[in-house]
Parts: C-alpha cells; sequence; structure tokens
C-alpha cells in the first residue's frame, strides 16, 4: 500500500512519514494564541533525502531544528483554503530507513481554523473562557505544523499548559497533571496516544471542565451545570460499546470518554479517540438521539482504526461507520428499526443532491477534490450514498449476518492503516470470491464516479414508516374544512424517531398552507417539544408555510446553537423567506462572531453575504 497523492495537501508523502509527535502547548487565553512546539519523528522513505514539506496553516514559525540542529526552512505561497507549505532543509543527507526528529517552535494565530476560543458568556457557566478544536477535514495544520492527511498515522505525546482554574483534555489518555514550573498560576496536563491515528484526530479542549464516571471506561465530560443531565442522557454508553465489539472486535483505545460542548460545535459529533466530541443538542430529556453515540463509537473501528487515505474516499470512513451504527440499532432495538433509520437517510441523501444539484460532481460517493475546499463538500452523501451501497452489497451477498462478516475481516485487515476505495474493493471481490459473478454485475461506476442519486434504490422494510406516511398524506391532502378531523391522538403512539420521519416527509411535499400549519400546532403542540431533531424540522415546515409567528422561534434556534446540521437550513430557511430576508442576514451578521469559523463561512455563503458585508465596511 503506497503512498496515493493527497490534493488537500502539500506534504511530501512519497519522501518521508511521521511516527510520532511530541507536543508542548501553551494555551494563551489573552492573545487567543497556542505557543507551541513539536517534535516530529520522521521515517525517510527514500535515498538522498535531505528536505520536507509540512502543511501549516496562518503558523508564525519561529525555528526549526532537525536532530538538535539549526535546520533551514521557508514559507511558501499561500493558498486560499489549504494553508501554506512549510518546506524545510535538513543541515544533513539521510537515507531510507533512517529517522530524523524535525522539531518547530511556533505560534497558532488568533484566527486559527481549527481553534475556537469563547468568551466566559459564550460557555455554559458564564465565567471562564474555553476552547476546543475541531481538525476534520484539514485544519490540524493550523494548530500543528505536520503531515496533514489521513494516510499517515501516528502516536503523539502532549503536555498543556493551561490557566490554574481550567481543565485540559485531548484525544489521548490522560497522563498527570502538575504545577507549571514556570508559572504557579497555572497547570501542566501531560497525554499520550500510543494507537497511531491521522493528524484530523488530534483534539484539545480546555475550560471549566467536571466529569462523571458513567462506565467502566467511559467519563462523561462538560461544564458543572450540564454534567449531571449529561451522565443521564449517556448512560447507556457501555451496553452500545459492548454491542459494537461483538460486530466490530475488540475496542482498541483504552477509553471512551465523551465530552458535551458549547451550542457553537458545528456537528453532531466528532469521533476524537478517548475523548468524542458530542453537541449539546442531544440533551433533549429523551435518549432518542442516542444514535449520533452509536455512529460515534462506531467510528473506533471504522475511521479512526481503518481511515481513508484522503478525503476523496472519505465514504470509506462514513458509510461504513453508519452501516455499524445501524447495525449496533438493529441489537439493541430490532431489524424493523434499522430498516426505518436507512428510511430516513435515503431523504437525508435526496435532500443533499437536491442542495448540490443532481449534476454536482460533489453528489459523487468518491468526488475529485482537486482544488476543493473539504468544508464545502461536506454533506451527507459519504453517509448515506456510502451506506445504501454498502445496504445493496448485503442483499446481494446473503443478508446482514454473511455482510457483516465481511466488514469485520475488513476492519482486522486494514487496522492501523489508511486504505482506498480500489483497495476496499479489492478486498470485497478476494472475500466473496465465490460470488464475483454477481458483484461483476454490480453498476461500480454509477455508484462510485456519477453524480446524483444511486443507481439503485433499496427497498427497506416500511412497517415503522407506514404510520408516518399515512399521517403525513392525511396532512397533503387535507382540506380546510377536513383540519377539525385531526387531534392529539395521531401523535400518541408515534415514537420520536417517527415524529421526525412524518416531519420530514413534509419537507419532502409542497408546503403545507398556513391554516394547515396552525391546526398543527394546536393539536400536536409540537413548539413545546426540546427534541432538536423535532424542532429543527417543525420551524422549516414553518418557514415554508410562511406563519410569521415562528419566525422568531427560528431565529432562536439558528442562534443559540451553532451545529451546522441546523443552522444552515433554518438560515437558509428565513432568507427563503421574502420578507425576513434582510433580517435573516443582520442577524447572521450580529451573531457571526459566536460561530464557529466553519459555520459562519458556510453560512455567510447561504445567505450570498459578501466579506465587505460581514466586516461592515
Amino acid at each position: 500500500m503506497g503512498p496515493v497523492a493527497d490534493p488537500s495537501s502539500f506534504c511530501s508523502l512519497a519522501k518521508c512519514i511521521t511516527k510520532h509527535l511530541n507536543l508542548t502547548f501553551r494555551v494563551d487565553f489573552d492573545s487567543h494564541v497556542i505557543k507551541g512546539k513539536v517534535a516530529l519523528t520522521i521515517e525517510v522513505l527514500e535515498d538522498k533525502f535531505s528536505s520536507l514539506i509540512l502543511d501549516t496553516k496562518d503558523l508564525e514559525i519561529s525555528s526549526v531544528t532537525a536532530n538538535g540542529q539549526a535546520a533551514n526552512f521557508s514559507l511558501g505561497t499561500q493558498h486560499s483554503f489549504s494553508g501554506t507549505p512549510l518546506e524545510i532543509t535538513l543541515p544533513f543527507v539521510l537515507s531510507r530507513g533512517q529517522h530524523v526528529i524535525v522539531e518547530v517552535t511556533y505560534e497558532t494565530s488568533p484566527k486559527a481554523s481549527a481553534l475556537q476560543w469563547l468568551k466566559s458568556e459564550q460557555t455554559a457557566g458564564k465565567k471562564h473562557p474555553y476552547l476546543f478544536s475541531q481538525c476534520q477535514a484539514t485544519h490540524c495544520r493550523s494548530m500543528v505544523p505536520c503531515q496533514d492527511t489521513p494516510s499517515v498515522k501516528h502516536t503523539y505525546y502532549a503536555q498543556v499548559s493551561v490557566p490554574r482554574e481550567l481543565v485540559a483534555l485531548m484525544s489521548a489518555l490522560r497522563d498527570g497533571q502538575e504545577p507549571d514550573p514556570q508559572d504557579n498560576n497555572r497547570t501542566i496536563y501531560r497525554f499520550r496516544q500510543t494507537v497511531p491515528m491521522p493528524s484530523y484526530l488530534i483534539a484539545l479542549v480546555v475550560g471549566a471542565l467536571e466529569n462523571r464516571e458513567i462506565g467502566p471506561r467511559t467519563r462523561v465530560w462538560s461544564e458543572k451545570e450540564l454534567v449531571d443531565q449529561s451522565a443521564y442522557e449517556f448512560a447507556e454508553t457501555e451496553s452500545m460499546l459492548k454491542t459494537a465489539e461483538q460486530l466490530a472486535g475488540p475496542y482498541v483505545w483504552g477509553q471512551y470518554d465523551i465530552l458535551v460542548l458549547p451550542p457553537s460545535f458545528p456537528y453532531g459529533g466528532m469521533e476524537n479517540p478517548c475523548l468524542t466530541y458530542v453537541t449539546p443538542t442531544l440533551l433533549a430529556g429523551d435518549r432518542s438521539l442516542s444514535n449520533v453515540i452509536a455512529h460515534e463509537i462506531s467510528h473506533s473501528w471504522t475511521g479512526n482504526l481503518v481511515t481513508n487515505k484522503t478525503w476523496e474516499h472519505f465514504w470509506l470512513n462514513e458509510g461504513h461507520t453508519v452501516y455499524l451504527e445501524r447495525m449496533i440499532g438493529r441489537s439493541l432495538e430490532s431489524e424493523q428499526f434499522r430498516q426505518f433509520k436507512a428510511i430516513g437517510g435515503w431523504k437525508e441523501l435526496q435532500e443533499s443532491v437536491n442542495t448540490f444539484g443532481a449534476e454536482n460532481p460533489l453528489t459523487n460517493l468518491v468526488p475529485n477534490l482537486h482544488e476543493v475546499n473539504t468544508d464545502e463538500a461536506f454533506s451527507s452523501v459519504p453517509y448515506e450514498k456510502g451506506f445504501a451501497l454498502l445496504y445493496h452489497l448485503e442483499e446481494l451477498m446473503g443478508g446482514p449476518e454473511v455482510f457483516m462478516g465481511f466488514i469485520k475481516s475488513y476492519i482486522q485487515l486494514f487496522a492501523y492503516n489508511s486504505v482506498t476505495t480500489e483497495e476496499w474493493k479489492s478486498y470485497l471481490f478476494t472475500y466473496f470470491k465465490d460470488k464475483v459473478d454477481i458483484l461483476n454485475k454490480v453498476d461500480w461506476a454509477g455508484w462510485m464516479h456519477t453524480p446524483g442519486m444511486p443507481p439503485v434504490k433499496p427497498q427497506y422494510d416500511t412497517t415503522l414508516a407506514d404510520a408516518c406516511i399515512a399521517l403525513c398524506k392525511r396532512w397533503i391532502q387535507a382540506k380546510d374544512a377536513d383540519l377539525a378531523g385531526f387531534s392529539e391522538a395521531d401523535v400518541k403512539a408515534l415514537s420520536s424517531h417517527q415524529l421526525i420521519e412524518f416531519l420530514a416527509l413534509l419537507l419532502q411535499e409542497n408546503p403545507i398552507p398556513l391554516s394547515h400549519a396552525k391546526r398543527m400546532q394546536e393539536v400536536y403542540n409540537l413548539n413545546a417539544i426540546n427534541n432538536a431533531e423535532i424542532r429543527f424540522r417543525w420551524l422549516r415546515v414553518c418557514m415554508r408555510a410562511e406563519w410569521e409567528e415562528a419566525v422568531p422561534l427560528a431565529f432562536k434556534m439558528a442562534t443559540e446553537q451553532g451545529r451546522m446540521k441546523f443552522t444552515r437550513p433554518l438560515f437558509r430557511g428565513l432568507y427563503n423567506f421574502e420578507k425576513f430576508r434582510a433580517e435573516a442576514v443582520s442577524t447572521f451578521i450580529k451573531h457571526r462572531g459566536a460561530m464557529h469559523p466553519v459555520t459562519a463561512a458556510l453560512v455567510a455563503k447561504d445567505l450570498k453575504v459578501t466579506q465587505d458585508q460581514a466586516t461592515g465596511f
């Protein structure tokens, strides 16, 4: 498995590979920078090796050494989103197989795209500032000069100096703490990650954090205001971990902690090893949202242990993780539940394809990312088109038990490595060597390299969806005279998952009239529901019905949390409501500073806000 060119990285992949990082961070909340030093242990892959390139973005480099000797370095041309190559010339020449320790001393920028610095008023406790990193996909280079590509895996050791009243956590095992010998107002926290992992999984959090033990290898961390509620919400984590181990093999990362982040975290979850990040929008008082945890747990095998070699093969991470997540759901709930979740996933895929456009090459399962910003390519396509392909293969190969045998074997074969779609496919044909004639009939080009919806729509079991479909149909077909026929009893027997599905179905139809939206609120009282997935879809139904009374609620949800899955469509819905377009833009500009940099950039694009408007020139 030789090196593959990575269009999202400048680093010298064919020449050398990082085996270990030793990180020293001093977190400075006053200037919003990390003063850093990284020692990279690098293995040489060619003879006459004397120079290398690392990825950086907005870093100020002050010195570079190689095995303790000063090394010449220069920063190349800055690229609009990929950062700046750091070119290092060694003071000696090395041969293939030798190792060198390259040490870079540097400082991050206050605008580092991996880091979000929160003021104390943006936290739950309102007393202390907070910092969190989000490195996926290509943002680690704004925090650490490195080979910022998923095709390189390394271990790491870190020590982090933070103000004494705060706690530091990383995507690694905690390895003790001590007063900072250079400043008795600070504490140094130490971490070690002994399982090789890609740079995008390096994570750092600093805040006024507390924890509760919720299992033999799990603690939940958050600010103290949310820690008990979080412990309640994620109490079933150990049973999910055990179920995942039965399906996919032993959990190799030791600890599985969960961190509930402040509301501006842009994703549902992030699978950092030993420290899964989750959004506080999961704290809804009902455990129906635990599929996010099942998803992040699954990444411990598909993504973290077996990793896509470049971001063009992102579906290998996400499609397999959704497949495994739904297999966990099947074990803990039922096969019907898995089928039901798959139906919802197909709808999310349809929505992404509609948003991008059915001809957009970013809806390919394996897109070409040359000169494409990975943040802008992000969608449910790798998740749900990937899942649909695996489910299609499961049906062809003999059902879930048979296909899960392949998934487990694939994980064992490629564990600790990074893999391409071709390598995955080649192993699929090897594993099912007695069914090659069936595999040869699969429309591989249609699945992998063609935009739009997949060439085959799987036939899912609709048992749990039928009630949602029937209720949706009633509302769509209802005339004003029929509205009296709806009552609270319609939704009494529906689970949260089914209510989400009912609203998702409504969003695929033409907008319902205002009279219908008002009656729906009257009989179902959807405004009173805190489940973020339900609330988000309900508010979009209201926006499409142009119900003005719902507009303040939509603005509230769009600005009080920063999860892109919710924030972007809500802002788009408000923008499309002609009467509130200007308010949507001005509200975004007002709240932009509190948003994660990635979220702010993408919402600005959605709302056609120029840089000048955003900065008030």
